[in-house]
């Protein structure tokens, strides 16, 4: 046999291999998305809390409206935003915690790429009661990336909800697979849905109300995590400006509108958006630092807690000069990077999921989700490990220094919380304020 034939047959073979393992994981309830492997850290596995789940429809009112922008005057909008929120919660007796999330491959609006929906389980009860015998819970928001869903980390949004947060997650507007619209609408609107969602949260959470949220979510010690242009949310949110170079891209790109100017470092409403209910920032790929988005001045506004997570060989982030740049750049914060060696830019979501696999669909598809040099489960439990280990620090007050006080490279020694000879290809550094 010829070898270029024996290495189709290898390739099929392969295929067939890795598409019969994925979906008998999506069909199978003893192993879902966010378990642990054999090889997990030691803070990989679920928390002592059963899950609830629910979703909300809210509405931020009188926003710029940047898509119908014109000669630099912005018309208003409501803007609708769906969000996904995970809970601790009571599961009656005779029930079991595992839903099915429904989803979508593709993009909006794209011949090459079509609406594709696709369905997998999750541990979590649909609209379960909260559970209010501990008090209320941390709030951690989480914000997708470009396009992307609110149900894009759910190995890591049901695994913080079971160690006794309340997670949200947003749906971006104009920046999911299913409305993906032109690249201003995320620009403006990352950081200020977030802030959005965190009043409403805090709002829906006081108690008295008669919302499920009352009494749960404590939302003067949040979180936020971002994903790629989540990541640009997230960091703005928690005080990192915008530079003056993406105010003047940005009047280019929409035809003269100001709007992001809000945002931007020295702008008056900017400064008085500081928000000190948010305590700590898990930053995954945030992207631009290669577009002059971000700068040495906008980066010291950054002063809480940062954990970034990153590949070294970030394709649309960049490394080097991108989020490691950041990372440096941030010299006001006590800041982390865990680095996956030889890994892209895909270093925060799901696993691909099946339907990715099926013959006939965009090569994109799969990997929007996949890395070339990781697993992707591998890729989920060592994130929940980190992050587990992090927000119990700096929201739980947590004795969990000994999982972050790592030699840098982990080929070098074993790290801590990671079982023996497995504690490869990766990298943490350290930083502190100046």
């Amino acid at each position: 046999m010829k070898l270029f034939a024996i290495k189709q047959l290898l390739t099929a073979i392969a295929f067939i291999f890795i598409t019969n393992c994925i979906t008998a994981q999506a069909n199978d309830p003893s192993f879902v998305i966010g378990d642990a492997l054999p090889d997990a850290p030691e803070l990989s596995p679920r928390g002592d809390y059963k899950v609830g789940v629910r979703t909300l429809e809210l509405v931020h009112k009188k926003q710029v409206d940047i898509l119908n922008s014109k000669a630099g005057a912005d018309p208003l909008y409501d803007r609708h935003l769906k969000i996904e929120v995970w809970y601790p919660a009571i599961v009656p007796q005779g029930q079991t915690a595992l839903i099915t999330y429904n989803s979508t491959l593709g993009l909006w609006k794209d011949t090459s790429r079509p609406l594709i929906p696709f369905s997998f389980n999750g541990r979590a009860l649909r609209d379960a009661a909260p559970d209010l015998s501990a008090g209320k819970f941390p709030l951690i928001i989480v914000s997708h990336g470009y396009p992307g869903s609110r149900l894009l980390l759910t190995y890591l949004t049901e695994n913080l909800a079971s160690k006794g947060y309340v997670v949200v997650a947003i749906d971006h507007t104009e920046s999911t697979y299913g409305d993906r619209s032109p690249f201003q609408s995320t620009l403006l609107n990352r950081a200020k849905d977030i802030l959005f969602v965190l009043n409403e949260v805090a709002d829906m959470s006081k108690a008295g109300n008669k919302h499920f949220l009352a009494g749960l979510a404590d939302a003067d010690n949040t979180a936020l995590i971002g994903y790629s242009m989540g990541g640009y949310g997230v960091l703005n949110a928690a005080g990192a400006g915008y530079s003056s170079k993406l105010d003047s891209s940005f009047t280019q790109m929409t035809g003269g509108s100001k709007a992001i100017r809000v945002r931007t470092t020295n702008n008056d409403e900017f400064k008085a958006s500081h928000d000190a209910r948010i305590k700590a920032v898990v930053a995954f790929a945030p992207w631009g630092m290669q577009r002059g988005v971000w700068d040495a001045e906008g980066l010291q506004g950054l002063k809480v807690p940062t954990l970034f997570v990153a590949g070294n060989l970030d394709d649309v982030s960049g490394y080097e000069d991108g989020i490691k740049a950041i990372y440096e750049g941030a010299v006001n914060t006590n800041r982390y990077l865990l680095t996956y060696e030889n890994a892209r830019h895909n270093v925060a979501p799901n696993p691909p999921p099946p339907a990715s696999l099926k013959a006939g669909v965009s090569f994109n598809e799969y990997y929007h989700y996949a890395e070339p040099s990781w697993n992707e489960y591998r890729i989920n439990n060592i994130n929940q490990h980190f992050v587990t280990a992090f927000m119990g620090i700096y929201l739980k007050q947590k004795d969990y220094g000994k999982y972050l006080d790592l030699p840098e490279h982990s080929n070098d020694k074993g790290w801590t919380g990671f079982k023996p000879r497995t504690a490869t290809g990766l990298e943490l550094q350290h930083a502190v304020p100046h």
